[in-house]
């Protein structure tokens, strides 16, 4: 058998509130149910390689006589008898979101940290990955230490000497046979992560949960060489990419010869990942179990055009049994062994057979999601794997979390705790931290609702506070729920919660900071909702502001100043059209009363930036006021939900940001996007979740900012944005 790869569940925080009755228009903040009315939602560990093969087999079976099932079901409840008609591949009634397993897919900115190696100045001050959580670094595929930039991009690994500016030069270029995504960097070692092509056979691979999360992949940002990622979850769940992943470990002591040490071969795609001292902690995902063999559509199923319908029906029927049949039979006698996640070093597995596999109470899907621990000096793995489909991943200093999403459907499992609920989320917990060996699962719990992404999950005084939405905006069912839970055993509890916030509207961004929490919901206008979330038992919502538009990212500019960027929007009556990008300040100091004090807008409909979906493009440089944004300006919108068709800049932009004077211009830094040197107004029209941009990153260096896209690397001066110093290409 495969080792396993060990699969933890990430956390992805979304938890929902026990919904509590309210009068129509304002939030509940009633007390949760009585702690003895919350199930156990505890994942349950498989102790051996036949326990993992007896679950996994019992869940293709399942879902096999579900889609046979409702295929039946679709032929007798047909107005007509064709012998074609089922709703397999070839039928109208095929719902590839709950196909069976085999047809169907399965903080702020900081000074920099590390050293520069080989003792050369540094940049006096520098910025930082923007990473959610102080402490915690996430993976990305730009880092910098004040003195060298580290790309992955077009199947290289690249470092950049870009301290001084003006002498920039890149002075190494590993090929890694692949493509890559992201890397940490570390004192004298890298981590990259590089996607390579997974062999398949059956559709669907890499795809989202049959339990009811969407595949859309929009709602983020591309990866440096394409596809998609699920950054902003709107319209999507994270769900890795299908592919396999190699995490390749590299000496970099000799900045100009990065020495391979460690090469990893996992057979999940990337999910997310975090870094915790010399801890690096990684989610990867294996779609479900590919079983050789299976059919959905009876190929010899035929009609004479003289058969009556319910002869038609009978044969089709028979037809779909005799497969149902021979399906089950295949199932039975498969090498499930060759179907389950693996981490191979040297050829060899890297961990023991079916260790450290868990399964959810109810059935969350087949996929494998895992989380593998490694010190970035060198040692052995720690790892856990779920079988269940992944979701949003949130982690702390001590706990990463998975949110996993759910739909009620009919004639499904269904949680006796959120009875009434079409919707809700899983939450899983792991507890991780500097050292690898701390990894293991904790304990889980179940809210209403789904969350945005990983900025509706902190933990803060050993309590998970998340942010959920059920429903979709404009629906007046739809509602918001802030909850807040803590550890109780193998329990995530609910201890308290604000419920039925914003009727009608959906979350377009959250943002925690210690005791207090912010919310924005959209529909038409964007009440900005300030939580007191002190009291965990009685979390209250104190202030709210509605302005037009929504944000989609917040940012602490300090303790009382919120800067956000987002859209504005034109007001329709009973609906709104999103226009231009709108980038804004909030003195949050008196949570009773939250105040808009600057408004920025750039363009019109269909102006864009990486940053609007994405945090990490988001820099903002609190030593130098630099708010440093990639941005792609669309002019010549109308009105009337038209797009800007004429676009009159791609590259950085950047203001000088402060508290006194709001945004002032301090100049841009062009990134032409065609090869005449010109922009392709063509990017004008993406839609708002799908937000892109030419440049993907920025870097501040004392005072010059570097702007990175997946072409070119860019030095400027900030206080002359409009003259380039150097350039190095990231194409050869």
């Amino acid at each position: 058998m495969k080792s396993v790869l060990v699969a933890v569940t990430t956390l992805g925080a979304g938890l929902i509130a026990v919904g509590c009755g309210l009068a129509a228009g304002g939030p509940d903040s009633s007390p949760p149910v009585a702690q003895t009315q919350q199930p156990l939602e505890a994942l349950v560990p498989l102790a051996s390689c036949a326990e993992v093969d007896s679950y996994v087999r019992s869940r293709v079976t399942t879902e096999i006589n579900e889609y046979f099932d409702a295929i039946i079901k679709n032929i007798n409840e047909s107005k007509y008898g064709s012998c074609y008609y089922g709703g397999g591949y070839n039928g109208a009634e095929y719902d590839s979101a709950n196909a069976p397993p085999a047809p169907s897919s399965a903080g702020g900115s900081s000074s920099s940290g590390g050293t520069g190696g080989g003792g050369a100045a540094k940049a006096g001050q520098s910025s930082s990955t923007n990473n959610q959580v102080a402490g915690v670094d996430e993976a990305d595929f730009v880092k910098n230490d004040g003195q060298y930039l580290y790309v992955v991009a077009n199947k290289a690994l690249r470092i950049i000497k870009a301290w001084p500016a003006n002498e920039m030069t890149a002075i190494a270029k590993v090929d890694l046979g692949g493509e890559p995504r992201k890397l940490f960097v570390e004192g004298d070692r890298a981590v990259v992560y590089v996607a390579v092509p997974k062999e398949t056979n059956l559709p669907g691979t890499g795809g989202s949960s049959s339990s009811g999360g969407s595949r859309a992949k929009g709602g983020g940002a591309s990866y440096p060489g394409g596809n998609r990622e699920c950054t902003y979850g709107y319209d999507c769940v994270p769900s890795g990419d299908g592919t396999a992943t190699k995490i390749l470990v590299f000496d970099i002591a000799n900045r100009s010869a990065p020495q391979k040490i460690r090469e990893l071969d996992v057979s999940g795609s990337l999910l997310a990942a975090r870094r915790i001292g010399n801890a690096v902690h990684t989610v990867v995902v294996d779609a479900p179990a590919q079983i050789e063999g299976l059919e959905w559509y009876p190929q010899d199923l035929q009609c004479d055009g003289t058969e009556d319908d319910t002869t038609q029906k009978a044969k089709a029927i028979a037809a779909y049994e005799a497969l149902r049949t021979k399906n089950l039979a295949t199932v039975a006698k498969a090498d499930l062994s060759q179907t389950l996640p693996s981490i191979q070093e040297g050829g060899a597995s890297a961990v023991g057979a079916c260790t450290g596999f868990y399964r959810p109470s109810l059935a969350e899907g087949r996929s494998f999601t895992s989380i593998l621990s490694v010190d970035i000096a060198g040692g052995p793995l720690t790892t856990a794997t779920v079988i269940s489909d992944p979701g949003v991943v949130y982690a702390s200093e001590t706990g990463l979390y998975m949110s996993v999403p759910h739909t009620q459907t009919e004639g499904g499992g269904w949680y006796d705790s959120m009875y009434g609920e079409k919707q809700a989320s899983t939450v899983h917990k792991f507890r991780i931290g500097a050292t690898p060996t701390l990894t293991g699962y904790e304990a889980s719990g179940i809210v209403k609702g789904r969350v945005l992404n990983q900025f509706a999950l902190d933990e803060h005084e050993q309590h998970l506070r998340m942010a959920t939405t059920t429903g979709r905006a404009p629906s007046p069912e739809t509602h918001s729920t802030m909850s807040v839970l803590k550890r109780d055993g193998q329990k995530l509890v609910l201890t308290g919660q604000v419920d039925k916030i914003a009727p009608s509207e959906d979350i377009r961004s959250v943002r925690f900071d210690g005791s207090r929490g912010y919310i924005v919901t959209f529909k038409k206008t964007d009440p900005l909702y300030v939580f007191d979330l002190g009291n965990p038992i009685a979390p209250a919502i104190t202030g709210e502001l509605k302005i037009p538009g929504f944000s989609t990212y917040m940012h602490m500019m300090d303790a009382s100043h919120l800067l956000t960027i987002g859209y504005d929007a034109d007001d329709q009556g009973s609906f709104a059209w999103f226009t231009g990008v709108r980038l804004q300040i909030f003195d949050v100091s008196n949570m009773k009363d939250p105040k808009l004090q600057h408004v920025e807008i750039i363009g019109t409909r269909g102006s864009s930036s990486e940053a609007l979906t994405n945090h990490l493009a988001f820099t903002y440089f609190a030593p130098k006021n630099a708010l440093a944004l990639p941005m792609t300006i669309c002019e010549g919108g109308s009105g009337g939900g038209g797009y800007g068709t004429n676009m009159t800049f791609a590259g950085l932009i950047v203001y000088d940001t402060t508290v006194a004077n709001g945004f002032q211009l301090k100049g841009k830094v062009a990134h032409p996007n065609t090869s005449t040197g010109g922009y392709n107004s063509g990017g004008c029209s993406n839609w708002w979740t799908n937000a892109s941009s030419e440049v993907k990153r920025s870097v501040i260096m004392d005072d010059f900012v570097y702007s990175i896209s997946n072409k070119r690397v860019k030095v400027n001066a900030l206080g002359n944005l409009a003259t380039d110093i150097v350039e190095v290409s990231l194409e050869n």
